[in-house]
């Protein structure tokens, strides 16, 4: 079983779509683009999932590469964010620097796709809500 993790957002009440986000002892912002009636003072929701999943197989990668001693120097990875009428999909171009052989590089590429939050995207979630019982 993994790391359980915990995230408290609250309207932050500056703007329509500000809100702050507190987790694990970190503080950000987010919000929406003006574009969709935010003031674009943070990332938006799908920003952070495409960063996520950026680091996440940036993580694995390096995991893996260090562990097999790979000649890995560096790993960037460029997710986009592509919702449509089907649905949502998201496309990862990942850079490997390093003397790696073909091989190595294909068996880095299979491992992207076991980085846990890729696992998550093409797999689902449960997702349950309730409410606090606080009343404001």
């Amino acid at each position: 079983m993994g790391h359980i993790s915990t995230a408290v957002v609250r309207e932050a009440g500056t703007s329509t779509f500000y809100n702050a986000v507190e987790t694990e002892g970190h503080t950000f912002v987010m919000d929406e683009p003006e574009s969709m009636g935010g003031t674009n003072i943070g990332p938006a929701p799908f920003s952070l999932i495409a960063a996520a999943l950026g680091a996440c197989t940036n993580m694995t990668l390096r995991m893996y590469a260090d562990l097999k001693q790979l000649p890995l120097d560096e790993v960037d990875t460029e997710v986009t964010h592509s919702p449509s009428a089907e649905g949502h999909h998201f496309q990862r171009i990942i850079t490997l620097t390093g003397a790696l052989t073909d091989t190595q590089k294909q068996r880095l590429l299979e491992i992207a796709n076991k980085c846990p939050v890729h696992q998550l995207l093409v797999s689902g979630a449960a997702v349950t809500s309730e409410l606090s019982g606080e009343v404001a």
